[in-house]
């Protein structure tokens, strides 16, 4: 399509030859390209669209790639790729081989610091302010960081410090009152505190306003004032956290007024000490549907719709089964970090309010709070995503492993989840938690054994458990049939062999079961069997295994270090009988892509674990 000048802008050096009204049209363009863009590719709509203009007055203000903007998350920053050499591969972004969904370094100059989890970007933006000065290299430093990251700890530990060294570096708070729920928490009340109080607002912007006009000795007078200000923040707005903080305050600023951001930016930029600048922020701006319901708009599948699913996804028995399950225990609690609707527990929310709790970004107090109110007689099923997971290991270890509190913990989204890429894939959960003394991990190959293993973890009062499934379809989910205690440690045998014994885990388990349906006829001297329990292992099982078969295969969606596989190589070394094979993801990052492309790539589909079982068998 032709824009009027979106066009003709390939590098922040082109948008500057535009006027103030120019870009407000710009601005329209863009977020029609966007929008017609992610509309085919999928990927995080709502976020963009709200920061549009903000990031065209960033890139007109500031100085790029001299000056440095590190934007939290980077979900963000559609129209930054766009505005910085990239709107002529929007159309591949999260595709196999495409720009990433989020900042990548290796992918652009103007991308120098990559980041997917949030509340990273004031201590990384510090990290350059303070190599900027000891390499004495010119430049201005940017952190662009949401509300809904502010419920982060890392943001204050970020500012903790920035206060202490007192560096020049600018904060961008994007205030949307959104993070992808709505945000919850003390510093959500805050922000909107500052913005809703026309008292200190009004003269705020007078006292500025008067002094701009003086010729001669206005910073002067403005250094005298700063008293009578702070004197006014502190009686109209209690708390004033960032200048208690050491980090000077300004805003707020409408985030969608070209004009009004880039006069601030240029009022502001050469201010030598730490600065914030509050900018408020519609998310979804632009489109009706997203305005109105920024949470589903937050991120959307591309392209046409595919077949109605034949089984539910997993995370839809998760929630299924937290409801159930709270429905016949009121010990029962649930809590999760900013990820409501993305871990299913919308319907437990609404059921039981009041045993709810969303903490916001913030997984290492999620499990930490979950340990408290194990302590104290309550049963808490923590949902958090795979990757951010990732985040609470040390809470996981001292606080609830260490003490031996029966915290459910019920990971969505383990293995490859697909266009989100690197940041996101859940490849490392098995390593990571299996390492730790007093935890059960579990991986259940279809919505029947989610929903049994959730009902055994209430069995068990004397340490953690952890289930981790796919963002896929759970294959089988029977809801009405009586539910099963099945005892930890214990593997299934799902087909009876003599040769080789094919063992898999969660995902996999469906995967090499579409491999032998491929081989039916051809080899069937295999046992097949369903490993649901990472640790403790069935060594029962694995040693008569071991001991009758001449190769044991196994196949997992994990990292090859800690996994599955690694644990029963280690097991079995002391035999040279049996020989070991392990099929794993690989010992990279992987990219991102559909999920049936990542595991093709990974040597992982039912085709090539049909391939390798005729390979072991010749």
């Amino acid at each position: 399509m032709e824009y009027q000048y979106l066009n003709g802008v390939n590098t922040p050096a082109d948008l500057k030859k535009l006027n103030v009204n120019e870009l407000k049209i710009l601005a329209d363009e863009i977020r029609d390209f966007i929008i017609e863009t992610v509309k085919k590719t999928g990927g995080h709509l709502a976020p963009s669209l709200g920061v549009v203009e903000l990031t065209i007055a960033l890139l007109y203000v500031f100085d790029l790639p001299e000056d440095k903007i590190i934007w939290d998350v980077g979900h963000q920053a559609y129209a930054y790729k766009v505005l910085t050499g990239r709107r002529d591969k929007l159309h591949t972004l999260r595709q196999y081989g495409g720009i990433s969904g989020f900042l990548k370094r290796s992918e652009s100059e103007y991308d120098v610091y990559g980041a997917g989890h949030a509340s990273t970007s004031i201590s990384a933006a510090l990290g350059f302010s303070v190599a900027n000065e000891l390499l004495e290299q010119p430049g201005r430093i940017l952190a662009v960081i949401g509300d809904g990251s502010l419920t982060g700890g890392l943001a204050y530990e970020g500012l903790n410090n920035l206060g202490n060294m007192k560096k020049q570096m600018i904060t961008i708070l994007n205030d949307n009152a959104m993070s992808i729920s709505p945000n919850v928490g003390a510093m959500s009340k805050y922000l909107n505190k500052i913005v809703t109080d026309p008292i200190y607002n009004r003269i705020r912007d007078k006292i500025w306003n008067l002094t701009s006009k003086l010729s001669m000795g206005k910073f002067m007078l403005r250094g005298g004032l700063k008293k009578l200000e702070e004197s006014l923040k502190n009686l109209l707005v209690p708390g004033i956290l960032f200048d208690e903080l050491g980090v000077r305050y300004f805003g707020p600023v409408d985030g969608h007024d070209i004009q009004a951001l880039v006069a601030t930016f240029r009022r502001l930029k050469d201010i030598k000490t730490p600065i914030l600048v509050h900018v408020i922020t519609k998310k979804g701006k632009g489109l009706t549907e997203a305005e109105d319901d920024p949470t589903t708009f937050h991120g959307i599948q591309g392209g046409k719709v595919g077949p109605k699913p034949k089984a539910p996804s997993y995370t839809h028995v998760f929630g299924h089964t937290a409801v159930e399950l709270a429905e016949k225990n009121e010990k029962i609690v649930a809590i999760t970090a900013a990820m409501r609707e993305g871990t299913g527990l919308i319907e437990f929310d609404k059921k039981f309010h009041d045993r709810f709790f969303d903490v916001g970004i913030a997984e290492g107090h999620a499990v930490t709070f979950a340990a408290g109110l194990a302590a104290n007689g309550l049963r808490p099923i923590v949902a958090i995503y795979s990757t951010f997971m990732q985040r609470a290991l040390d809470p996981l270890m001292h606080d609830v492993s260490l003490q031996k509190l029966p915290v459910i913990f019920c990971l969505d989204r383990a293995g490859l989840v697909g266009a989100d890429g690197p940041t996101h894939h859940g490849v490392f959960d098995l390593s990571y938690i299996s390492m730790l003394p007093n935890v059960i991990v579990a991986a259940p190959k279809d919505g029947n054994e989610l929903r049994n293993l959730m009902h055994s973890a209430l069995t068990v009062t004397d340490k953690p458990y952890v289930i981790r499934y796919p963002r896929d379809e759970a294959v089988r989910f029977e809801p009405n049939r009586e539910p099963e205690t099945i005892e930890p440690g214990t593997w299934e045998i799902l087909q009876k062999g003599k040769k080789l014994a094919l063992i898999a885990n969660g995902s996999m388990v469906y995967e090499s079961e579409l491999a032998l349906r491929m081989l039916a006829g051809v080899i069937p001297d295999v046992t097949f069997v369903n490993a649901r329990f990472i640790k403790p292992m069935d060594t029962a099982l694995l040693k008569q295994l071991a001991e009758s078969h001449k190769i044991l295969l196994t196949v997992e969606e994990n990292a090859p270090a800690g996994g599955l596989g690694q644990q029963i190589r280690a097991l079995c070394n002391h035999s040279g009988k049996t020989r070991v094979v392990n099929m794993t993801l690989p010992d990279a990052f992987i990219p991102h892509g559909k999920r049936t492309e990542l595991l093709k790539e990974a040597g992982l589909s039912a085709t090539q674990i049909a391939d390798t079982l005729k390979d072991l068998l010749k």
